[in-house]
């Protein structure tokens, strides 16, 4: 019987170790819950519009022009070497094995907008970023897997995800970003803070991993950085140019700089675990009645927990 008892052990071990992993199946007129996305209105992407499903390049660009209410769902994998423009009112989603490779999204000029549950790689910089959001307002970005590789220069690539110009109502949520070496830069550049200084962005339960820099780099404006997870990110959260973050309960792992100023940017930090990094960022004065709305924050202690299992492409649709 010992034998036996071994056998279906190993059988079972054998199983649980092929399994796939498990996807939440979600609502595709799921509102924006958290953060900056829920003021103004709040954002609700497509809700109470059409649905289409695109496999291909082509459908995708004529599936998400427009102001209409509309849901598009991508399905399978999509290469090609440009960035596809999103109108207002807009969802667009991923099934499971949703992929753009090459293939970036842009909103600009727009508002309402959600994007979820897609893998987007390998975008080139003459292209743009893999998500670009510009002078844009009331935009959710939850659960992408945003990657490129490291194997080439620094400006091969653009940003994995990028906010610019004046946006407000943004919130990045349960996103996977790796193997890159500029992740995320919010405000345009250091001359743009006229404009840059109405930005209001969160990030929220977010893994970034494998990372040079920029976790995000926050030009002006206020941001609300909350229960991250980084793990070998050099430059983490990088505060610039007059900015003011609240920094709560993020957790950094071989950081060398998990969260630092320059050029006067500001940030309150409260219940980080900074690992063997240290926070060297000018205090701040924002709080959280500046913010505007509610939150819950997940105990440090969870985040590694909560956010490896959640962040990235987890959903279908």
């Amino acid at each position: 019987m010992k034998w036996l008892y071994s056998a279906v052990t190993l059988l079972s071990v054998q199983l649980a170790m092929a399994a796939p992993p498990l996807r939440k199946r979600a609502d595709s007129e799921e509102a924006c819950s958290v953060g900056y996305c829920t003021l103004n209105g709040g954002t609700t992407g497509g809700a109470g519009g059409s649905t289409t499903t695109v496999t291909t390049l082509d459908d995708l660009i004529a599936a998400v022009k427009g102001d209409d209410a509309k849901i598009v769902i991508i399905d399978g994998e999509i290469t090609g070497s440009e960035v596809v423009k999103i109108g207002s009112n807009t969802s667009v989603l991923g099934t499971s094995s949703a992929s753009l490779v090459g293939v970036g999204l842009r909103v600009y000029k727009e508002e309402n907008v959600i994007i979820r549950n897609i893998a987007i790689s390998k975008v080139l910089a003459e292209s743009g970023d893999a998500v670009g959001v510009q002078e844009s307002n009331q935009v959710w970005v939850d659960h992408l897997d945003l990657s490129s590789d490291r194997d080439h220069d620094k400006d091969y690539y653009d940003g994995l995800l990028d906010v610019t110009h004046g946006c407000s109502g943004v919130t990045l949520s349960y996103n996977y970003l790796h193997d890159h070496w500029k992740a995320s830069l919010v405000g345009h550049s250091d001359s743009n803070g006229s404009e840059d200084a109405a930005l209001r962005v969160t990030y929220y339960g977010n893994y970034f991993e494998n990372l040079n820099s920029r976790g995000p780099s926050f030009r002006f404006g206020q941001g609300h950085i909350f229960n991250n997870y980084y793990s070998s990110v050099s430059d983490g959260i990088n505060t610039r140019d007059g900015a003011e973050l609240l920094v709560e309960n993020n957790v950094f792992v071989d950081s060398k700089k998990p969260l630092y100023s320059t050029d006067e940017g500001f940030a309150v930090a409260s219940g980080n675990d900074f690992g063997d990094g240290e926070n060297a960022a000018e205090a701040g004065s924002i709080t959280a009645s500046d913010l505007g709305y509610d939150y819950d924050l997940i105990a440090t202690t969870s985040v590694a927990s909560d956010v490896q299992s959640n962040a990235g492409q987890t959903l279908d649709f």
